[in-house]
């Protein structure tokens, strides 16, 4: 980098643009930026500038740098309103973000910017990039420092009514929640979020992440009907912006299909006309799951496991769904094994079924004290004794019935008496 300057003007921009390669378009910049003119016109240009050596350098994949402009421009930002400054700072931390590998850097910035805000007295600017810091340290698992930062954020925020904002705080906070097992607490931060979306406009993309965030909580309860309905809404949404989260809530959808045991829509949800530019590693591994849950075959199932780890076991919220539909295609085999038997070997059914002795064992166990069916575990022999079902008379509950209602009469009988002997 140069250290004369560049006059702030459309020329020095043009020279830019039509530099040889990206790093002479960055020393460029950098001298036009340097420009100690203060004019409104050189001000615009210095802005344009900004912007272009942003696009250069996310291009170049220098994050450090990026981070070294912002700390640069802060004389510059006293020079300009207000709401420039908080567009020229979000759009380079956004920048930073396209930047893979960059989620420590992101947030050292983050807090960085924050101290400064706050020294500057920059209230708007500092609300958002501590929501923006407070989803970077959610993404990264840092759960505690997360929700502390929130829990005053959101209270300052409620006080000052910026409902766009507080849409953003609140539906973090249900995603934080949701991560920390707190089902209560996530879905009443989301109905916040919807209460605040309802009093303003809120962009497509927004109202996609309520719904997408509705249908997994939704999930959770195992009401996957609604849940359905929601990622339907959010692809839809996603889809018509081409977010790349249009593809998770098309996985999320197809999940739903399975888990209510309608494995077969798949075929024709993914051959639809929005679905079929999705198709891909993550459709497909879906795709695997339904046949296999539709042929009601475990190894097929852990096939799909297998191929599609990355996609299903790696997805946490299709691994908590899939680990359940996997404990309940394992005991529909396993009930479905036995039931022609009295007396039967672990090891025997260990060998229908493809799995290991100790894990079928394990699970006759569970299914034994669930009462999923009558039987004990004889381990010296290896087997498995499984007791006829004791069919309950019709008779006794009918008999127990009357005698109750007998005594009944006989008491209202005695109290009557009772009363015309006194």
């Amino acid at each position: 980098m140069e250290s004369s300057y560049l006059p702030a003007t459309t020329e020095s921009i043009a020279m830019a643009q039509e530099a040889k390669d990206a790093s002479e378009s960055i020393s460029i910049l950098y001298r036009v930026i340097q420009d100690p003119s203060s004019s409104a016109d050189a001000l615009r240009t210095k802005e344009l500038a900004i912007t272009n050596l942003t696009n250069y350098l996310t291009e170049e994949s220098r994050a450090e740098e990026l981070r070294n402009l912002l700390t640069q421009l802060r004389p510059f930002f006293s020079l300009i309103p207000k709401a420039k400054t908080a567009k020229i700072v979000r759009g380079i931390i956004d920048a930073v973000s396209k930047i893979p590998g960059t989620s420590d850097l992101q947030i050292s910035l983050c807090k960085e910017m924050v101290e400064w805000t706050r020294a500057e007295k920059r209230t708007f600017l500092r609300q958002r990039v501590e929501a923006r810091l407070a989803a970077l340290l959610l993404e990264n698992q840092e759960y505690t420092e997360a929700l502390t930062l929130l829990t005053g954020l959101i209270k300052e925020v409620r006080r000052l009514d910026d409902k766009l904002l507080l849409v953003d705080i609140d539906l973090l906070e249900s995603k934080l929640h949701f991560s920390l097992r707190n089902l209560p607490k996530a879905k009443a931060s989301l109905t916040a979020a919807r209460t605040a979306a309802n009093a303003i406009y809120v962009p497509p993309a927004q109202q996609g992440t309520i719904d997408l965030q509705s249908g997994i909580l939704h999930a959770e309860e195992k009401d996957y009907k609604t849940a359905y309905s929601y990622f339907f809404e959010a692809f839809e949404a996603f889809n018509a912006l081409d977010d790349p989260r249009a593809i998770f809530s098309l996985k999320y959808m197809l999940l739903c299909k399975i888990m209510v045991n309608q494995a077969d829509d798949v075929a024709g949800i993914i051959s639809s006309k929005a679905s079929l530019k999705y198709v891909g590693p993550d459709v497909d591994a879906m795709k695997a799951v339904a046949d296999a849950y539709s042929k009601r075959s475990l190894k097929y199932f852990e096939t799909a496991l297998r191929d599609f780890k990355a996609q299903l076991e790696e997805d946490p919220i299709v691994h908590r769904h899939l680990s359940s539909l996997y404990d309940t295609l394992l005991e529909q085999n396993l009930c479905r094994l036995i039931e022609p038997y009295s007396r039967v070997e672990i090891g025997h059914v260990a060998q229908m079924i493809e799995l290991a002795v100790d894990d079928v064992e394990k699970k006759l166990s569970q299914m034994i004290l669930d009462k999923k069916f009558a039987g004990t575990l004889d381990q010296g022999a290896g087997c498995l004794i499984i007791f006829e079902d004791q069919k309950t008379e019709a008779i006794f509950p009918a008999t127990l019935e009357t005698i109750s209602n007998v005594g009944k009469v006989v008491d209202s009988l005695y109290m009557r008496s009772a009363k015309i002997m006194a």
